[in-house]
């Protein structure tokens, strides 16, 4: 019998992960489980992506382009006339108020780099991608400390179920950015006493 080409069975694949661990957390990945849902042979989920790792990976590069989607459909970050707490605040509002599934799912496999020291490379992408990209308006190190400060936030929201309040998001932002006055130390900094 001959082999049917099949040109988009690895991104079904992907796509199948992505359903799974959806519905089933990471516990329920397996090659067995995202073959079923992809309805493809088992041999081609080992044959595309020989470990789970690998298969992990390339679920969380694709489930993180959620939040870099939104961020490149605005624009904004790249104009200094835009307010830049505003528009972080407006565009993690929008992330959020859509399918939370998704951004859950996404937390989940960044999460699971924990474990997975093969996931941290993608995991670390997010991070860095908008850092650089706030670099442009910012230093490198606020830049850094701006995205640890809406992961933390998303991560709150998602974790609470609490409403995102986008108000009390700017302010903390606006904070980061101000300049930090001569002599204040450590205590005067970001997460002082």
């Amino acid at each position: 019998m001959a082999r049917r080409y099949d040109p988009e069975r690895r991104q079904r694949i992907i796509d199948a992960a992505i359903r799974v661990v959806g519905a089933k957390g990471l516990a329920g990945l397996s090659h067995r489980s995202v073959a079923a849902e992809a309805d493809v042979p088992l041999g081609s989920t080992t044959y595309h992506f020989a470990t789970l790792d690998e298969l992990m990976t390339a679920a969380l590069r694709q489930a993180s382009e959620g939040f870099a989607k939104v961020v490149a459909a605005h624009g904004g970050l790249a104009d200094d006339r835009v307010d830049l707490p505003a528009e972080l605040a407006g565009l993690l509002g929008e992330w959020l108020a859509g399918d939370r599934t998704g951004v859950e799912l996404e937390y989940e496999l960044y999460l699971a780099a924990l474990r997975r020291p093969a996931l941290r490379p993608v995991a670390a992408e997010w991070a860095e991608d908008l850092a650089a990209l706030l670099a442009r308006r910012t230093d490198p190190r606020t830049a850094r400390a701006l995205v640890a400060l809406m992961d933390g936030i998303c991560l709150q929201v998602l974790l609470t179920d609490a409403p995102y309040d986008e108000e009390y998001t700017r302010e903390a932002l606006a904070r980061l950015l101000v300049p930090a006055r001569p002599g204040a130390g450590a205590a005067g900094g970001v997460g002082g006493r």
